[in-house]
């Protein structure tokens, strides 16, 4: 017998591509799910499909969790896609040494927020981490990617923070440089999770272990196959973009830790929480615990990439 298990996720994205694999591949299939998936516009279309039921399952920012920790809309996080924040800043041109956040200290950085403040708050929290005041750069917010890239290949702006696919289109286009991939400067982070309201955690328990089993094995094989033999499937989701391009951001990701684990690292997701509220995004910080089941995880069959 096969259940539906209905995704409502922020984006479609390449850091979002072991969920598409195990799909493509009959992962979920193989565990008696069918995974119903789409992506909402606008982003928070999630939280309304969770409201209402259409979804069972939200993907996207744990920043969003954290933000609603304490309010009337209890949200539990399950598992994880990303390990890290598969995102990089992209500048005009390339230092003459290595990169340090002070690069841009007095430049206009272009911080793409309509799908949410996380962009701004990670690059904020990892100018404070070294010792840089976000204070003195001057970050232009709240636009969509389309719109920054479009006037930052018009001249507006001295740097771009972007998903590590725009990056590399602009790379690959002469537009502009990766100086930095906060996969490389940033560490750990829950970037993408996955949650559900509180209220159906348990009756949702057995298909999110068997989802998470699935994306686990998923996670391993997309981390170690070589990006030749993901090309089909590179195409088939993202037809728009050339597909050099699309291999050499997959290849960037693989070299990550983004795609190690579904597993949250308590740390990293505590760190992420200190940072929001650094911003004034939460009025507490929620920690590890408040946040994160274990359960699941715990339960699933998992392959550790290493």
């Amino acid at each position: 017998m096969t259940e539906t298990l209905s995704i409502s996720a922020t984006a479609h994205g390449l850091n979002y591509l072991p969920e598409y694999y195990a799909d493509h591949a009959g992962l979920f299939a193989a565990r008696g799910l069918s995974v119903q998936a789409k992506a909402c516009d606008p982003w928070t279309g999630v939280l309304d499909d969770l409201d209402s039921g259409v979804a069972d399952v939200a993907l996207g920012g744990l920043w969003v969790p954290g933000m609603y920790w304490g309010t009337s809309r209890q949200l539990t996080v399950f598992a994880q896609l990303n390990h890290q924040f598969p995102k990089a800043l992209v500048m005009r041109e390339a230092p003459s040494g290595d990169f340090d956040w002070s690069l841009v200290t007095g430049k206009t950085v272009l911080a793409p927020g309509i799908g949410g403040s996380a962009p701004y708050a990670i690059t904020a929290g990892m100018m404070r981490e070294s010792g840089v005041d976000p204070a003195d750069t001057t970050f232009l917010r709240d636009l969509s990617t389309q719109m920054f890239v479009e006037l930052f290949q018009d001249g507006l702006g001295d740097a771009i923070i972007l998903d590590i696919t725009t990056a590399q289109v602009l790379s690959d286009q002469g537009a502009g440089q990766i100086v930095v991939e906060y996969a490389d400067a940033g560490g750990l982070g829950p970037n993408s999770v996955y949650y559900c309201r509180t209220d159906r955690f348990d009756e949702l328990s057995d298909k999110l272990i068997r989802f998470t089993t699935a994306l686990g094995a998923a996670m391993a094989v997309v981390k170690r196959t070589p990006v030749q033999e993901l090309e089909p499937l590179l195409a088939q989701h993202w037809p728009q973009i050339a597909l050099p391009t699309l291999s050499a951001a997959c290849e960037r990701i693989q070299r990550s830790n983004t795609w190690d684990t579904v597993r949250i690292d308590a740390d990293a997701s505590d760190r992420w929480m200190r940072i929001l509220q650094e911003e004034g995004m939460v009025r507490t910080t929620p920690q590890f615990a408040d946040l994160v089941a274990t359960r699941i995880v715990d339960g699933a069959e998992l392959t550790t990439v290493g």
